[in-house]
């Protein structure tokens, strides 16, 4: 993106953004069951999304049971005692609608995006499944079969997957997200239906959920309808949730993964920290900005140094995430270019850190990054569906969304000094004390059998 044409769109994007609303939108209310409503009205198009998400997700499974939050998601759309299994996407399909959900570490959300005419419906079928699903044996086992093909195709055929697999089981040793979200294969193996049950019980309850509307909506329509489907729903008491933190890394940790494949790669994670203060938390958002300098675009460091000019690097890339409910890695991954080596780009990736650590950024490096994340938002604000998500995400990860354009501002706050002195602290001298390394040695392809598609597994 032409940073000079799209500064002007950008200041004007968060010049309305931080200028006081005319009135309260987003919109909340708490049911008597202890469920939150929110409400965001957005009348462009007259279309809703609705979305319930519910705060469990893989951290909050315990050893032995990995999977079973994501199981539980599958189940959903099984049916009730009104509803028959299948028949919810054909009733979501008919008004002209489309539905599905997803299951993260942190959390699971179901969703439909429909007419605003149907949005009635919509909370009236989530409602009922959050108190009356039906969960059989014969459903439990044939939908099993098809989370574990799901498992064999997106990980253990793909060399990258199981490469980010190794990684997180390798870098936490006591933190649950050690533990991938679909699941260890012998776990699945030896789930059982009321595995899906004990967990639906425990955790699939209005005061551990929050409904969100985006769309062509009033407000004060929304919350009687809330009230009058999901807030007839009882509430149950939740489990305790006991600290689960990660020890502190005291040396390097490396692990091999072997695995047909082209090419080999390489992911590297340092353990940082993740936002626990909106307000108050500077590093976080340093963090953020220092991962925007090396990755995001053809003029960021990674990219313009080690695959175009030095060409050590196929590709490279460097990741943040401090939006979570558990612990933080500042990740950089690659592939070496052809006649180079994984250990080529290891140092190449650390120098880049060091680089920064040493000199710091630009301040046309710094404006770049914040003109990013500015236009990025522009962009969410333009569809319903992803002003959903970041609202969603913010608050199942266990912060207000009240607090997001907060957010951007602390980020469009951080200064040069400050990515620098993170760079500093946590690449720095005895940074690897914090890393952790993955490296793909690649096996001989059987070139005999047939080449799996690649995409994203539907869940139903």
């Amino acid at each position: 993106m032409n940073i000079k044409k799209a500064w002007p769109i950008a200041v004007a994007v968060v010049a309305l953004i931080a200028a006081p609303a005319a009135h309260a939108n987003p919109f909340e209310k708490r049911l008597a069951n202890g469920m939150r409503v929110i409400v965001k009205e957005d009348h462009r198009a007259p279309t809703a999304v609705h979305m319930v998400w519910y705060r469990a997700g893989a951290m909050d499974e315990k050893d032995g049971y990995s999977g079973v939050a994501h199981v539980l998601e599958h189940m959903m759309f099984k049916g009730t005692q009104k509803v028959k299994g299948g028949e919810f996407n054909r009733i979501v399909a008919e008004v002209g609608g489309r539905d599905n959900a997803f299951t993260s570490l942190d959390y699971t959300a179901y969703f439909q995006i429909v007419p605003k005419a149907a949005l009635p419906k919509m909370m009236a079928l989530e409602a009922d499944r959050m108190a009356n699903l039906r969960l059989t044996p014969n459903d439990f086992a044939s939908e099993l079969k098809v989370v574990m093909e799901e498992r064999r195709q997106r990980t253990e055929d793909n060399p990258q997957a199981l490469v980010w697999e190794a990684l997180n089981a390798t870098a936490y040793r006591a933190h649950p997200y050690r533990r991938p979200v679909i699941g260890w294969m012998d776990d699945l193996e030896h789930m059982t239906w009321q595995d899906a049950r004990d967990w639906y019980r425990r955790w699939y309850e209005p005061n551990n959920a929050f409904l969100l509307v985006v769309g062509d909506v009033e407000h004060e329509e929304v919350f009687r309808e809330a009230a009058r489907t999901y807030g007839r729903i009882k509430p149950h008491a939740l489990p305790v949730r006991k600290p689960q933190n990660e020890p502190v890394q005291i040396g390097i940790k490396r692990v091999t993964v072997k695995a047909p494949a082209r090419l080999p790669y390489i992911a590297m994670a340092w353990k940082v920290p993740r936002l626990t203060d909106v307000e108050h938390d500077r590093e976080p958002y340093a963090l953020e900005v220092l991962a925007g300098v090396l990755d995001g675009s053809d003029a960021a460091r990674l990219s313009k140094s080690l695959v175009r000019t030095q060409k050590i690097a196929q590709s490279a890339g460097a990741g943040y995430d401090g939006v979570v409910r558990g612990e933080s890695l500042f990740v950089l991954d690659g592939q070496p270019a052809e006649g180079h080596t994984v250990a080529e780009l290891e140092a190449a990736l650390k120098a880049e850190l060091k680089r920064i650590a040493d000199e710091g950024v630009t301040a046309d490096e710094l404006e770049r990054v914040k003109t990013q994340v500015v236009a990025a938002e522009v962009y969410k604000r333009d569809s319903m569906m992803a002003q959903a998500m970041e609202i969603g995400r913010f608050e199942a990860s266990g912060f207000n969304w009240r607090d997001y354009d907060k957010l951007l501002e602390k980020l469009r706050s951080v200064t040069a000094g400050e990515v620098q002195a993170v760079a500093k602290k946590y690449f720095g001298d005895g940074s690897d004390d914090r890393l952790t390394v993955a490296v793909l040695d690649p096996q001989p392809l059987d070139e005999s059998q047939p080449k799996e598609k690649s995409g994203v597994a539907v869940r139903h």
